[in-house]
């Protein structure tokens, strides 16, 4: 009996029917675990099947054996034996375990169901299933980013307690508290943007993740600052068409670019770069789909 791995489950067949020396019409085989793509490269799965030759090869038979041998011999075949006698007692195997992990049926439960799920292709599932494993793999991210995010901040000088992260909707959320969380914001929050673009470079290259990080109250305080200074922005615009910012720095003219496209979702908001390098936001009929 051969276990075998492979992307797919015709590599898998092939390969039983090599290790085996048979043709795969002579295979005898169960699928332990069907291959799946997984999401965002996560719960990726090989093919795994258990397979024997249907064909049996006569052993050669030497002419003395030892004691040793013998017991070794009679062992090995009272548990293909019992492997057997299990195989045919079960109506349905969705995975194959030696008897030592079969301690309890419990377990088998478990570890049955997992596996069922693969069986079915992605468009056979319901999208409440295809939401649920999303957010497993959602969850399973946070916690790996929020691990390497304190590991990088445990090397820093600043006393920082709290490290949690959340992801949902292709965002990462970011949350960073502790005694010194107004010097890692920096003096008019250069520290800030200088993580924020660090952690923005990070995620969005490995993970393709875009980033919120709030130290503190800062995220919070700025949104609430822009949406008091964006009043009259909005104001001129609903009263000619169109209208801008003035220059805003680091994290402020994205927060400024979010709150007016929800402001108006039928205009062209775009961010724009002034001749000394700095950046504002626009606002007017400008490539608007309702005025093409």
């Amino acid at each position: 009996m051969k276990k075998v791995e492979a992307a797919t489950l015709e590599e898998a067949y092939q390969k039983a029917a090599t290790q085996l020396a048979c043709s795969i019409t002579d295979l005898q085989y169960e699928v332990v675990q069907y291959p799946s793509k997984g999401i965002l490269g996560f719960l990726k799965k090989k093919a795994i099947i258990v397979a024997t030759c249907k064909t049996t090869v006569p052993q050669k038979v030497t002419p003395e054996i030892s004691e040793e041998e013998s017991v070794a011999s009679e062992i090995l075949a009272t548990v293909k034996q019992e492997t057997v006698n299990r195989e045919a007692e079960q109506e349905e195997v969705s995975i194959a375990t030696t008897p030592t992990l079969q301690t309890t049926t419990e377990k088998d439960a478990v570890l049955d169901s997992f596996f069922e799920v693969d069986k079915l292709s992605e468009d056979e599932r319901s999208d409440d299933e295809l939401f649920e494993e999303e957010s497993v793999v959602y969850d399973e991210l946070a916690r790996l980013i929020e691990d390497q995010l304190k590991e990088l901040l445990s090397y820093s000088c600043f006393e920082i307690d709290v490290v949690e992260v959340d992801v949902r909707d292709n965002t990462a959320l970011i949350f960073i508290d502790g005694d010194d969380a107004a010097l890692l914001i920096g003096k008019e929050g250069y520290r800030y943007n200088a993580l924020s673009y660090m952690l923005f470079n990070w995620l969005h290259t490995k993970y393709e993740l875009f980033i919120k990080l709030e130290i503190a109250e800062f995220l919070t305080s700025q949104q609430e600052m822009i949406r008091n200074y964006i009043k009259p922005v909005i104001e001129n615009v609903e009263k000619f068409g169109r209208g801008k910012t003035r220059t805003l720095d680091g994290i402020l003219v994205q927060i400024a670019l979010e709150q007016l496209r929800e402001a108006f979702p039928d205009k062209y908001v775009a961010v724009k770069t002034g001749r000394a390098g700095k950046k504002f936001v626009v606002i007017n009929e400008f490539n608007n789909k309702s005025h093409a």
